[in-house]
């Protein structure tokens, strides 16, 4: 049977495999697009809030990925590093109608950044100004300028207004998340 995978890899029949951080503050919508990305079947009915993390997965035409949707609460946040080394890419979710907690965002994507086992790595980060649908939400460019995704010129990164509950704006992303794990992997 070893052959027969190998063979199917090298002809592109076998689906990548490739892990995902998905990353930010408590009630941005994590969970959410997570559960929005696996297939109807397997959708949950009820999202409740993360705690600590749990493990998901999904596929697309080309790759299977096994998503960490870690807890955005405070006194969870500490667990991300721990999973940073084995992440082949980042989905960062930021609630685009919570202005009060952009501060917060942005200093816990500094520090994201900052860590040793992300600094040096060309891994490709996803944001989703999600909560597009909320009144007075900021838009894409605005979320974009707050967290000064601008001065991140060593990773590729890509930012998709989105209203996860409708699940508006998450294929673009995905597609572009997957161009991107693609690229790097060839």
């Amino acid at each position: 049977m070893g052959l027969f995978d190998k063979l199917a890899g090298w002809l592109g029949l076998k689906k990548k495999e490739v892990n995902v951080l998905c990353l930010g503050l408590d009630n941005s919508g994590k969970t959410t697009i997570i559960n929005q990305l696996k297939p109807s079947n397997a959708q949950t009915q009820d999202i409740v809030p993360t705690i600590g993390f749990s493990i998901e997965k999904f596929k697309t035409s080309s790759l299977s990925f096994t998503v960490f949707d870690m807890s955005g609460q405070g006194r969870y946040r500490n667990l991300w590093e721990h999973y940073y080394k084995e992440g082949q890419a980042i989905i960062f979710v930021v609630d685009s109608g919570d202005k009060l907690r952009m501060v917060v965002a942005k200093e816990e994507l500094d520090t994201l950044l900052n860590h040793p086992d992300v600094k040096h790595r060309r891994i490709p980060l996803l944001f989703f100004a999600n909560k597009m649908d909320v009144r007075d939400a900021l838009s894409s460019v605005k979320v974009s300028q707050l967290l000064c995704l601008e001065n991140i010129k060593d990773k590729p990164w890509h930012i998709c207004a989105s209203d996860a509950v409708k699940g508006e704006g998450l294929p673009e992303g995905v597609d572009w998340l997957q161009d991107q794990i693609r690229t790097m992997r060839t």
